[in-house]
């Protein structure tokens, strides 16, 4: 039986799928369709299990954005993984097309960023509730208007790379809520691409 998203990895402990742009992650108050709910009832019919399936996301992508998307399969594995998400998670690369042309090949970008309002701003670093935010980029392309990016988070904070590259002039394409101009087909996507996630597997 097929699985209803592109599949990545599984074991007994972990599930690795591949999320498309404009998809919820986990289920929310809107009621609409997520990945982990979908994973969920494949799961549930492919390993007849009428009782239900222990799933649960590990990290989120925001639904405008694709790319892999890790889940525990077991409690073990869950509870590991959030006592000690920043020393099992070795690397997390996304490939970003943003708005205009990059000056340089490659750096790091630093900000103290807030969240309010299901949006991220940057602050000044004294800011009450302001929490750190790094990142690195690396030029793969550039055309007329945009450029191709890899980027490493250093950090793990909300909206964090929306919110840092639309700071410095060049938002995501697709991004309305941190002011592209561009649209993408289909609409409430955007141009960013979670591509790879290097874990210490925690059993």
């Amino acid at each position: 039986m097929l699985p209803p998203y592109p599949l990545y990895f599984e074991d007994t402990h972990l599930l690795v799928v591949a999320k498309p742009g404009g998809l919820l992650t986990q289920p929310n108050e809107s009621g609409e369709e997520s990945l982990q709910e979908s994973l969920k009832a494949w799961l549930k019919v492919r390993d007849q299990k009428p009782r239900g399936v222990f799933l649960h996301a590990l990290h989120r992508l925001d639904k405008p954005a694709s790319g892999l998307v890790l889940f525990a399969k077991s409690s073990k594995a869950l509870q590991r993984l959030n006592a000690g998400e920043r020393q099992l998670i070795r690397k997390k690369i996304y490939r970003v097309f943003v708005e205009g042309d990059f000056c340089l090949g490659e750096g790091t970008l630093t900000h103290w960023l807030l969240h309010k309002d299901h949006r991220a701003s940057v602050v000044a670093p004294h800011t009450a509730g302001a929490k750190l935010a790094i990142l690195h980029y690396r030029i793969l392309l550039k055309e007329k208007g945009y450029t191709h990016l890899e980027v490493e988070l250093k950090t793990g904070r909300y909206h964090q790379i929306r919110c840092q590259l639309a700071y410095i002039g060049h938002p995501i394409l697709g991004d309305k809520k941190y002011g592209s101009t561009h649209n993408l087909s289909p609409p409430g996507v955007i141009a960013l691409h979670h591509a790879f996630l290097q874990i210490e597997h925690p059993v």
